[in-house]
């Protein structure tokens, strides 16, 4: 992971540079982030897969961390974007996914995954060990959290040295919602505190020294705190810089650590650039390309309704919300509205959690007969621009033809052109 020691070291050094971090798995998502890559020459792309996505069990999206690595880099090759150029990471690694066990048999399960993430080639390693298990308390005590953070790296370390490869980075720290969204209705957030931030970071590196882990610690890049930035299903609270002003300087003494900013997802461009400036060299996004790639599905499912008409559309968007509703178990604990409203959520709530649904059978074949639908009968290009004026503007400065998936990669883009153009220092 030299190019994120590399990183550090800049912005460390006083340049206002930065590095997203794409954590999605669906195909399209990948497919938009690797072009994104190739088009504006990026020199990196980071993707990550949480806990919950990918484990040895399968995750949700039914892959291994060894299946996630083939998936990422064939579509990376098929998008003409070297493989050396796509980094790996593992987002809240640790025993979210088993909180039902006991600690230690959740612990020895995270330790699996932290072991398969490794061997698999993934290189930067959130260690998330702040939930509790079945026996443990509410909250777990810092130092019982850093145990346990400690414990997986000691696994992660091993495992690198057992098959080689660049030794791992390290991501601590974990002040943000667990993995899965946000609670339904949030206040207004206070940023954490400079105090906290180095109480976390002591509290790690005495326990990484007492268990033999001082040459992980110098690879320890980021720690995870709260700016103030978080959304739920209808607003989002945006970065207020003067709130986290003091939290600014709280990393000044620490040479190789900068902040990671978790649910970035909808800040604006001049947002992101201020977290950028204020440290936050790491900008995660997840739900915020996901919902992307959802309003390009639902313009071309309108644009395919208008063009060859209802008897003949694949009905994406009906067949979509019909399985939610048939399968709530991905949502239930999150929507809680009724009718039109829970209507509404289900396609639109800003935590995005049809996400979890485009996999389904039902919704795979409803959205390839829409592409072919729209790849055998081209709509014209005013009809395109009605409902996706961005991608079809892109696509023409580019001369790409307006294909489905050429318009749905395009309206992603522009998400992740924002965060893009946030991390890249302003020329002098």
């Amino acid at each position: 992971m030299k190019a994120m020691l590399d990183l550090v070291a800049r912005h460390k050094s006083g340049q206002a540079c930065g590095i997203y971090s794409v954590c999605s798995a669906h195909p399209l998502v990948i497919e938009a982030a690797c072009v994104h890559a190739v088009q504006t020459g990026l020199d990196v792309l980071l993707i990550e897969a949480t806990c919950n996505q990918v484990n040895q069990d399968g995750g949700y999206t039914g892959m291994r961390p060894g299946d996630f690595r083939d998936f990422v880099y064939a579509i990376a090759r098929e998008a003409g974007l070297p493989v050396e150029r796509v980094l790996l990471g593992g987002d809240h690694l640790g025993p979210n996914p088993w909180t039902g066990l006991p600690a230690d048999e959740a612990m020895a399960k995270a330790e699996v995954l932290i072991e398969q993430y490794v061997a698999a080639g993934f290189r930067k390693i959130h260690a998330d060990c702040s939930m509790s298990c079945a026996d443990d308390p509410t909250p777990l005590p810092e130092d019982v959290v850093a145990r346990r953070a400690a414990r997986l790296i000691k696994v992660a370390e091993a495992t690198q040295r057992r098959v080689g490869g660049e030794a791992c980075v390290y991501v601590i720290g974990t002040e943000v919602p667990v993995p899965g969204g946000a609670a339904e209705d949030l206040p207004e957030l206070e940023a954490t505190t400079p105090e906290a931030a180095r109480t976390t970071l002591e509290a790690h590196r005495v326990i990484f020294a007492e268990e033999g882990l001082a040459d992980a610690w110098t690879r320890v890049i980021a720690i995870v705190v709260q700016p103030g930035v978080e959304f739920d299903h209808h607003k989002v609270i945006d970065y207020d810089r003067a709130k986290a002003a003091r939290l600014r300087g709280a990393l000044d003494d620490q040479a190789h650590v900068v902040f990671e900013a978790h649910s970035t997802d909808y800040q604006t461009p001049q947002a992101l650039k201020a977290l950028v400036e204020d440290h936050f060299a790491i900008l995660k996004v997840g739900p915020g390309v996901t919902f992307a790639l959802r309003e390009a599905l639902w313009a071309l499912d309108a644009i395919e309704r208008e063009w060859i008409g209802e008897d003949r559309a694949s009905g994406l968007r009906h067949v979509a919300i019909a399985r939610m509703t048939a399968e709530p178990r991905n949502w239930a604990k999150y929507y809680h509205a009724t009718g039109a409203d829970l209507r509404f959520d289900l396609q639109y709530s800003l935590s995005d959690r049809i996400r979890y649904y485009w996999p389904d059978p039902s919704i795979v074949s409803a959205q390839a007969q829409m592409f072919a639908n729209l790849t055998d009968n081209p709509p014209p290009m005013a009809l395109i621009s009605q409902y996706l004026p961005g991608a079809n503007a892109a696509l023409r400065d580019a001369a790409f033809p307006p294909t489905p998936t050429n318009l749905v990669i395009a309206h992603i883009g522009a998400t992740l052109e924002a965060y893009r153009a946030a991390c890249t220092p302003e020329p002098e």
